[in-house]
Order: C-alpha cells, then structure tokens, then sequence
C-alpha cells in the first residue's frame, strides 16, 4: 500500500506540480487549497505526510499543525517563501518536521519527503514498542499520549518525541547535537539552544514531582533517570 500525501497548497500551479510528481513516485495524494478542508479530510485521508504550504487563506499553516496534535504521527514538510528564520522556527516548534523553501527544486522535495518517511516507519524497521514507561511517567506510542501519575500532559509533537526518546533508553546519555539528530531529524536552524528550550518546557509540565526523571549531564548533555520511581 503506497504511502498517503496530503498536499495543501492554494497556489494552483505549485499544487499541481507537486501533485503530479508525488503520483508519479507512487504515492497516494489528495490537494486541497484551503486549511479548513484539508483537516476535515484528516479522520477518512490519514495521511503519513502532510506538504504543508504555510501562508494560506484563512486557516494557515499554523493552524493546522496546531489541529493535528492528536491526530497521531503525521510527517510534515513546511513550505514557505519567507526568509525569515523566526518564522521556520515557529513551524518546527509546533510539530513540522521539515522546511523548504519557495522556489524549491522539485528533486530536493521528493528527497526530504522519503527521508522523513523512512523516519516515521523506523530506520531499523523494528515496530515501536506500544507503551513506553519510567516510574509513574507513560507514554501510549499508538495513540502519542502521554502521562504522568494518572493525569494527561499536553505535548507539542516535538515535546513527545524528545520524552520519548529520553524515555526508551533510561541512563543513556545524549549529547543536544545527537537529540536534535534522532528527534528534528535534520540540521535545525534554531541549534542546539532548542534542545535546552524542549527540555525546560517538558520539566514544566511534567510539574515538580515528576520533572527530575529529565536529568542533566553537565557538560554533555541529558538522560532519563533510570530506576526513576523506584526509589
């Protein structure tokens, strides 16, 4: 079953383009012009990846990376024609995977889009384990939830793939440069600061009693606190 690509683009042109070249690599692609309609779409679509034009009527590109939280593992390639850093910044900060920029060759594309496939069904084709958990912290990999003593915190994308990450491997220590490579999955343009900006935002909501299962490795990094609850 070939993959399924949501293209959501309101420049006719573009969306044909990308369109055209999608379907002729095989994949499964439905186009849609405004923000609203491509997230009615999301429940029966399903896509596995999402080419996500940034500025477009009414609901924006923003918006819908917003909208699609809890929509379980959905892969998303920004595409933007602003130059403007703080603005791709944002975009990955609220769950987009990748970025390109306008006008884009439509071979880089097609290539991003494989490698973030290839990232979302695992590069060592092993399935994901269905819960994930340290102490009184779980993570439900199936439905992207995640819990800390019974009550339901509230990630960002990102948010949940770093605790997740920290959390599969207790003990291990990651250095921000091989966290922003396993989580982001490409050379961030935010640097290693936002690895440090993710972890302050997870302690916050992981509250004062469960916070310190994050710890920090001065000097090299972070780990997840093996044993946590244990003690």
């Amino acid at each position: 079953m070939s993959d399924r690509i949501m293209v959501v683009e309101d420049e006719r042109t573009i969306a044909d383009a990308i369109a055209y070249a999608l379907r002729r690599e095989g994949y499964n692609v439905e186009v849609f012009e405004r923000g609203e309609a491509a997230v009615g779409r999301l429940d029966d679509f399903r896509p596995n990846a999402i080419i996500l034009d940034v500025m477009l009527p009414g609901m924006d590109g923003y918006d819908i990376l917003k909208s699609i939280r809890d929509k379980g593992r959905i892969g998303v390639i920004m595409v933007t024609a602003k130059e403007d850093i703080a603005n791709k910044i944002l975009g990955l900060e609220l769950g987009a995977d990748d970025y390109i920029t306008k006008p884009f060759d439509m071979r880089e594309l097609l290539a991003r889009l494989k490698s973030l496939l290839r990232r979302l069904q695992g590069a060592d084709g092993k399935p994901e384990l269905p819960e994930i958990r340290l102490g009184q912290v779980a993570l439900y990999v199936n439905k992207r939830t995640a819990y800390a003593g019974g009550g339901k915190l509230d990630l960002t994308p990102k948010e949940y793939d770093l605790l997740a990450q920290l959390l599969s491997n207790p003990d291990r220590v990651y250095t921000r440069e091989q966290l922003l490579d396993l989580v982001w999955g490409i050379e961030y343009i935010g640097g290693t600061r936002t690895v440090d900006i993710h972890i302050q935002r997870l302690r916050k909501k992981l509250g004062a009693e469960y916070g310190d299962i994050i710890q920090t490795v001065h000097g090299i990094g972070y780990k997840a606190l093996g044993g946590y609850g244990d003690h």
